[in-house]
């Protein structure tokens, strides 16, 4: 067990209590137990690389933890009305499209891989940053303007259509091969 791994494993422990302080409705608590499971996301990472501790499990409980993560906080935040339905169906859409792609070329006896693009990083650093804020403005009551959501949104909406996007290019790429 690497310490990066440990971070992983803390930051899937973590999601049961953000889900159910979500559903409570205590915001205040779920921000700051989902701020601190974003930092194990970025600390796992760099202190994998820094560590030399990057492991083949490493790679794919990341990627499962990331998942997990965004996917239940949406999920949550989504059935007390704190985000638009339409952006949980896109994000839950891009992971299953993403998870199915890998299966498939592993079924192909093909497997592809587990690398995050550059812009799916970005696209995790804004859901994290839409949830935290989402969560964050409800838990602690900071007034900020609808706009301001639209906007944070609109970027998600639009890194998760454009990471995708990138991701089935680097798939059809490496399928053909």
């Amino acid at each position: 067990m690497t310490i990066a791994n440990a971070l992983t494993l803390l930051r899937l422990c973590l999601i049961p209590l953000i889900v159910v302080m979500i559903h409570e409705g205590r915001f205040a608590i779920a921000t700051i137990v989902f701020v601190i499971a974003g930092v194990t996301d970025a600390l796992d990472g760099y202190l994998a690389r820094k560590l030399n501790q990057r492991t083949e499990i490493g790679a794919y409980l990341d990627a499962l933890a990331d998942k997990s993560l965004i996917a239940a906080s949406f999920i949550a935040m989504v059935y007390v009305h704190l985000v638009p339905f339409w952006l949980v169906v896109l994000v839950i859409f891009r992971d299953l499209m993403i998870v199915g792609a890998v299966a498939i070329a592993w079924l192909m006896h093909n497997p592809i891989p587990i690398e995050p693009l550059r812009v799916s990083k970005a696209n995790t650093a804004a859901q994290i940053i839409a949830v935290a804020t989402t969560l964050g403005v409800r838990g602690f009551g900071v007034p900020l303007p609808d706009a301001v959501f639209t906007g944070i949104y609109a970027i998600v909406a639009a890194l998760t259509v454009i990471s995708v996007a990138a991701y089935f290019s680097r798939w059809f790429a490496h399928m053909a091969d």
